[in-house]
């Protein structure tokens, strides 16, 4: 009996110690087979996971493109960086770095917090940016104290760099670093996420940001467990972004920009056959390098606070009354309408007569019996009174939009504005009051509701001056890499030049007019005439008022523009074409609170159309022919 329980004993011992045996074969089993998966058939997948925690991959910013004007002069370019860095871990006492390095290179209190708040955030192995744009003379003083400058290093980089600085700042724009709004807005890019990268925030800088930043490099580093960088395994450098280059003349460009200078004031520039925006300048203006390095508050309070608005781009943004260059445009309407002949006179006596109301001419005295050749080389405001009201706001609306006015002119630039060209619907839709006759005199002259932008003036000259041709401004002519000149892609051309549908008959009637404006005796401009021989131009003076003339003061005498605050001044406005014999450049210029258009804005149009002839190659010994848009240069 104890002989079978024993027995039985040792059956129940040898089956459970068989399961507990097989079950330890199988969990051994299955771990070696999880082993033999996870080392030998997901060794790959497992193997790149632990290089990713071993190697990281990091951008590197590509060198931004250039921005050119249209002989490969520079405009924007980028320049070396020389910077210091601070690895707070390398330093035993980081006030007493701080401290020394405060001998060297002026650190103030605002960018020694904005040190001390970067080290908390950070880690003590990451630097640490302390200063960029070095100048050379600090960068080695720095270099020859870095034995006693513990945590300190020396960098080498990129930064954008403008080195005409206020000259052509409007067009050009400037770069500034990522904002938050920034990364909202623009669609995903790694390259936004890089420490101190830049973007373009105005100007051509903006519109083409894309094209001019390139392509991202890489570098593969290996890192350890904290992130610390142990050494670099490979790199692969950026792709530069493209140039662009642009259709100014710098040479014109500064020219202008110095003719004025302490003038609150906007001139444009162009070929009048093919657009090409030969000046846009725009002053007061500003330093982009400014933007780029970094603006202090006083500094931006400074700008936006000056009365002369020197952000604005005035050439393209600013919106004038166009004054008595406006009746150029009023003259064709009418004779193309035939309400007037060319030799039909209107008698002038210093004002016109409107129900209760008069209209004055700027002649108090009147200009007498006067035709439309008279009338518009010696501005008389009552005539175009006349013809205003024979001629109706529409169809003045109708001729100011064939020569550009109220439209965009295709430049690009993020600040342009369109002006403005009343008509009957428009006032009703606008204000929901009808249209008055006594508005419709008003617009004749170029006053009112009217509304237009020095580039708008450019291309209204310019389409008088080459036949009737509807040329479109161009300012930009690739955005691709240069080359020595060749023919290249052109962008931002807009439509090609189509007839306008001008009379011819009535077209030479108001060229003549524009030349009897500056080369008559009795004509406006007369005193500001080029008297170069074969440099002659042709123009139309305006002067707009910017307050309203009452009627006390008409009896007692209109103050003059002098003895008047600089904001109650008129403003002045000039356009013309040269050369006279053969027509190839429009200018625009409007002075702002400048006085009388030929007496502050005329001179300032002949120096620079006196210039842009003078720089012309086929004027200068040596020069090749000047070959258009596509292939002109200078050459030697």
């Amino acid at each position: 009996m104890r002989e079978r329980r024993d027995t039985g004993r040792y059956k129940t011992f040898t089956r459970r110690a068989l399961m507990l045996g097989g079950a330890k074969v199988a969990l051994l089993s299955a771990l070696a087979g999880r082993m033999y998966y996870l080392q030998v058939v997901q060794s790959d997948q497992y193997r790149m996971l632990a290089d990713e925690n071993r190697i990281n991959l990091r951008l590197l910013p590509p060198p931004r493109g250039r921005i050119l004007d249209r002989f490969g002069v520079e405009l924007a370019a980028n320049r070396l960086n020389y910077r210091v860095v601070l690895v707070p871990e390398q330093t035993q006492s980081l006030d007493d770095t701080l401290a020394a390095l405060d001998q060297v290179i002026m650190i103030d209190e605002r960018e020694r917090a904005r040190i001390l708040r970067d080290v908390r955030r950070k880690r003590s192995f990451v630097p640490i940016p302390v200063a960029e744009n070095l100048t050379w003379d600090e960068f080695a003083e720095i270099n020859v104290n870095i034995p006693d400058l513990a945590g300190v290093h020396l960098e080498v980089g990129e930064t954008r760099d403008y080195p005409f600085r206020d000259r052509v700042a409007h067009v050009v724009g400037y770069v500034a670093p990522v904002s938050e709004k920034d990364l909202q807005s623009e669609p995903p890019d790694p390259l936004l996420e890089l420490p101190g990268f830049r973007i373009g925030k105005n100007g051509i800088e903006r519109i083409f940001d894309h094209p001019l930043r390139g392509k991202a490099g890489s570098s593969r580093v290996e890192v350890n467990a904290f992130g610390r960088v142990i050494r670099e395994l490979s790199r692969q450098d950026g792709q530069s972004g493209n140039d662009v280059v642009l259709t100014l003349d710098m040479s014109l460009q500064q020219f202008a920009m110095e003719r004025m200078a302490g003038q609150s004031a906007a001139s444009v520039v162009l070929d009048i056959h093919t657009g090409d925006v030969l000046a846009l300048a725009s002053t007061p203006s500003f330093d982009p390098n400014a933007f780029n390095v970094g603006l202090s508050s006083a500094d931006w309070n400074n700008l936006i606070s000056n009365e002369r608005r020197p952000l604005t781009n005035k050439a393209v943004s600013g919106q004038y009354s166009p004054g008595s260059t406006f009746k150029l445009v009023v003259a064709l309407a009418a004779l193309e309408a035939g309400v007037i002949g060319k030799n039909q006179r209107v008698w002038c006596p210093g004002h016109l007569k409107l129900g209760r109301r008069r209209f004055y001419c700027w002649k108090r005295g009147g200009h007498g019996w006067i035709d439309m050749l008279q009338a518009i080389y010696r501005s008389c405001d009552v005539y175009f009174y006349e013809v205003a009201r024979k001629l109706g706001v529409d169809r003045i609306a109708e001729m100011a939009r064939r020569f550009g006015f109220g439209d965009l002119q295709a430049l690009g630039l993020p600040s342009e504005r369109a002006g403005l060209v009343p008509t009957r619907d428009w006032k009703q839709a606008v204000h929901g009051v009808p249209w008055q006759q006594g508005e419709t005199l008003i617009t004749g002259i170029g006053q009112g509701f009217l509304l237009t932008t020095p580039v708008q003036l450019a291309v209204m000259t310019a389409r008088l001056a080459n036949g009737g041709r509807a040329v479109v401004p161009r300012l930009v002519r690739s955005t691709g890499e240069t080359d020595s000149g060749d023919d290249r892609t052109a962008v931002n051309e807009g439509a090609e030049s189509s007839e306008m549908g001008l009379s011819q008959t009535a077209l030479r009637l108001v060229l003549k007019s524009m030349s009897m404006v500056t080369n008559h005796r009795r004509g406006t401009a007369y005193k500001a005439r080029i008297k170069e021989k074969g440099m002659e131009m042709a123009g139309k003076t305006g002067t707009v008022q910017v307050r309203r003339i009452s009627k006390r003061e008409r009896l007692t005498g209109v103050r003059k523009n002098e003895e008047k605050p600089w904001k109650e001044r008129d403003h002045a406005l000039f356009v013309a074409y040269a050369p006279l014999d053969k027509p190839r450049y429009a200018i625009s210029v409007v002075i702002e609170h400048g006085g009388g258009g030929s007496t502050a804005a005329a001179p300032v149009a002949a120096d620079i159309l006196r210039e842009t002839q003078r720089l012309d190659p086929v004027r200068r010994p040596g020069r090749g022919r000047f070959a258009g848009p596509a292939t002109d240069r200078r050459q030697g």
